[in-house]
This record gives C-alpha cells, structure tokens and sequence, in this order.
C-alpha cells in the first residue's frame, strides 16, 4: 500500500463527494454527517504517517512516481518520436508532514463548525471536500505541474464557498480574492514555465538539485541577474498569498466576510501555502539570491509585524482585530526567514503550525459568539464570562497563545524565530520584537472587552458551548499546549529537512 498511500490521503475527500452526490437535497442532516466523516479518512491517514515518519532522513517518503503525460515535441531522423513527460509525483519530507497533519486536523474541525451552515448544503460540502484535495495536494506534490494545478484548485471552491455562504458583502470579499489570488498564480505560473525551460524537470527536488549545485551545466546560462529575477517573481507571487504588506487588504475582506467555519481553513491553512511555497521553491531553489534579499525580507516582516498589530489596536471589530493579528504573525514568518539559519527556519515553520492551530480556534469562537450575539462588535459584546465561562475561557487560552504565553506553542515559535535572527540581524530583531509587546495590548483589550465589563441585553441569557462545539475548542487547544510543551512533536520531523535548505552555497551552518 505504500506506493498508493499518500495519493489516497489526498484524494480520500473524493469518495465523500461521491456519496454527497447522491444523497437528496432534502437529507440536509445526513449530508452534514457525510461532510463531517467523510474528513476523517484523510485526518486517520495524516496521523498514520506521522507516527510512521523517520525523522533520521531528509529524503522524500511515501514517494509515488507514475507516467501520466506525453507530449510529442520532435521527431528524429529514425523515425524516433521525443516527448516531454509530465509524471504524477508525490512525496513528503519533514516540512511537509507536520503541514499534511494540520491540514487534516483543521479540516475535520472546519467541518464540524460547518454544522451551522442552513442553506444548500449539499454543494458547500461538496465545495468544501474540494478544497481540502487541493489544500493536500499542495503539501504532498514534489512536481510543479502538479502543485500548480492542486493549488489553482483551491482558488475555486473557495471564491464560492466565501461568495455563497458569507455575510454582508461576501461577493466583493470573493472577487477581490479570486483577483488577488489569480494575479498570484499567474506570477507562479510565469516563474515555473522559466525554470522549466531552463531545467526541462518539473520534479521539484531534481530542480532544487540542479539550482543548488556549483558548476552544473544546465544552470550556464542562468546569470546572477536571471537567478535574482526568478526568485523575486517567485517571491511576490507567495507573498500575496502569505500575504505580505502591502498586498493583504484581500485577506482583510475573507476574514470578516467568510463564515467561520471557511476562515478556519483560510487563516489556518491557506495562508500556509505562501510561507510553505517560499521556503520550498523561493529559498530552496535559489539560496544565495534568498540570503542577498534577505535583509528586505526583514524588513517587510518588521512592517507586517508593527503594522499588523498597530491597526488591530484601534479595530472595533473582533474579526478585523484577528485580522491584522494575522498579518502581524506572518511577519514573524518573514524575520524567521530572513535569519538565513537553521534555528530561525524553523522558528518560521514552528509559527505556521502554532498559527494555524491558534488562529482556527479563535476564529471558531467567533463563530460561537456570532451564533448566539449576531456580532462581533466589540462595542456591542461584554460579560460573556457570566453565561458563556467556558468559551471564555477558551477565548483567553487562544488570546494568550496567540502573545507568546510560555507553555504554549506561540511562545516556541516566535522564541525560535527571534532567536535565529538575533544571532544575523540583531538591530532588526530587537525592532521586531516591539511587536511582541503590541500583541499582548491589543489582544487583552479586544478579549476583555469581549469576555469582561458591563453585560448588553443580547449578551445576556446565553448558552454556553455546546458538546459539538466543545470537540474543536479541546482539540485545537490541546494541540496548542502539546506543541508548547513538547516542541518535539515537531521539531523531531522538520530538523533534518530545514538543514538541507539552509544555504549551502553561502556556507551558512545551522
């Protein structure tokens, strides 16, 4: 089974479609129930191969390599046809397997918040298994033909499922991330076609091979200029996604205008996708340009941090607060980035798993809140904690993860990532870290506001969570507390892997 295993955890959704695509529409509970367990194929596969990682390699494992397609580009004078083969390839190594498990974990939770969904069902949870094929895909593909098309693949059900089933204005929310978005993947696509033409390979790790190896013939012709080129494209184009200021006013929109249960996989997920493609093909394809850029990269991250945290201050929305939230913990991705060493890398990576864990939380929570309130202004919330002290508490665990409270995965994440840059930037360290101050003022103050102070009428009178809520709450913050108290879970996995994509060019050490 193992030539096969990896390729029916990505496509496990499928078989869920397939039953949700018989079932009548007016079956909305049972359709929920398929949505809901037909995640838990995917989520049992995830575990499976994580408790059968081998942390001691940082070779690709669960490695599927099929023919799949053949182009015929020349024939020559004996009669001989050359084709370009484009293989179905799949692997995964240490970077990707801790992303594969969140993504599984956070999908089957999204599913269970989508319980509250009351129109059309069938089709948001069709879309939804759509999403999470290609949120896998995107993880597990080691071929860029293949990590474009699982990556497009998110971009569609995802403009329907934010332009459907979200609030107010959902369809300016999904034109400007389909626009955002498209003009990202568009820059990808630019930026794959060039390094196919020049390394005529698509497998992913042949190119990192090939980029990264002093003299070797194929990369003649690429010039330090076209190298800078390349990766600067690369680097815009997952930087919208990630995103990085100042292309983030789309995310903006999604958070505030997606249900709950959808921004629980764009924030905890999808955001992924950027930092995981700039890791993995911006600075593992062209290391000495990354380490050149890398002070930029700093930069940008110490604007997204100050910037991001600046404006969740004066928000008065609750979403809009987590919002900026977002985009200031991304910069911290960026600093662990730009330290250009194996500590900060994978502070960097210990911050897309913390972030996404703690980010789905909290925006679950608003979801519980909108549900019984109908807002999620802070003016009109209050003493919450009188008739909802369970999912206040909650909401202060997920606040205090969230500013780095030692024991919790935040505090892991954002220490290793300050710790790599202070040992190569330590000026632009020590401005970041302002923006750890800033995080614990502006999330105290929207948390309070919410959980603590006078009572409104509408806040009055109601019910705490409820036990289908209770299973996300205690999942996802129990995988904020393992992570920040055994950072193992996940340092084991990524160690190996991080260390083959410090440059190696530069002569950097870990």
């Amino acid at each position: 089974m193992g030539n096969i295993l990896l390729s029916s955890l990505v496509f496990s959704p499928l078989l869920a479609i397939i039953v949700m695509a018989f079932i009548p529409n007016r079956h909305a509970g049972v359709i929920k129930q398929v949505g809901i367990y037909g995640t838990l194929p995917a989520l049992i596969l995830a575990g499976w191969m994580f408790g059968m990682f081998n942390y001691e390699t940082a070779n690709l494992q669960f490695v599927e390599k099929h023919s799949w397609i053949s182009i015929p580009i020349g024939m020559a004078q004996a009669g001989t046809v050359f084709a370009f083969e484009i293989n179905y390839e799949l692997g995964i190594d240490g970077i990707s397997m801790p992303l594969i498990l969140l993504t599984a974990i956070i999908g089957t939770l999204a599913a269970i918040a989508s319980w509250q969904i009351k129109k059309r069902q069938k089709e948001y949870f069709i879309l939804f298994h759509l999403l999470l094929i290609g949120m896998l895909g995107v993880f597990a593909a080691d071929n860029l033909f293949l990590f474009f098309i699982f990556f497009e693949l998110t971009l569609v059900p995802m403009y329907f499922l934010i332009g459907i089933w979200g609030y107010g204005e959902r369809e300016q929310a999904a034109n400007k991330f389909l626009l955002y978005n498209g003009i990202g993947s568009g820059i990808m696509l630019l930026a794959f076609i060039v390094i196919f033409v020049i390394m005529r390979t698509l497998n992913i790790d042949e190119i990192t091979a090939i980029l990264t190896t002093p003299g070797h013939p194929i990369t003649e012709i690429l010039t330090p200029e076209m190298r800078f080129g390349i990766f600067l494209v690369l680097f815009i184009a997952f930087a919208i996604k990630l995103p990085v200021f100042p292309f983030h006013t789309w995310m903006l929109r999604v958070h505030v205008q997606a249900p709950p249960s959808i921004v629980m996989i764009h924030s905890g997920i999808l955001l992924k996708m950027g930092a995981y493609g700039l890791l993995r093909m911006g600075i593992g394809f062209f290391p000495e340009q990354a380490y050149d850029f890398s002070m930029w990269i700093a930069v940008l991250g110490i604007i997204n941090i100050l910037y991001g945290a600046v404006l969740a201050f004066v928000q008065k929305d609750l979403k809009m607060v987590l919002a900026y939230s977002s985009i200031s913990h991304m910069g911290i991705v960026l600093l662990g980035f730009a330290s250009m060493n194996t500590i900060g890398f994978q502070g960097a990576m210990f911050q897309v798993v913390s972030h996404g864990f703690i980010s789905a939380l909290l925006f679950f929570l608003i979801g519980v809140i909108w549900d019984r309130t109908q807002t999620s202004m802070l003016d009109d919330l209050g003493g919450l904690a009188k008739s909802m002290p369970f999912v206040s508490g909650v909401l202060l665990a997920g606040g205090m993860a969230s500013l780095g409270l030692p024991g919790m995965s935040g505090f892991i994440s954002e220490f290793f990532a300050f710790l790599g840059l202070f040992g190569r930037l330590p000026v632009m360290a020590a401005v970041g870290a302002i923006g750890i101050v800033l995080t614990a003022v502006y999330l105290l103050r929207a948390i309070l506001k919410t959980t603590f102070g006078p009572t409104p009428g509408r806040c009055t009178g109601l019910a705490d969570a409820q036990p289908m809520e209770v299973i996300p709450m205690v999942v996802l913050l129990g995988c904020i507390i393992l992570i920040g108290v055994y950072p193992a879970v996940l340092g084991n996995p990524m160690q190996q892997a991080l260390k083959t994509i410090v440059p190696i060019v530069t002569g950097i050490g870990g």
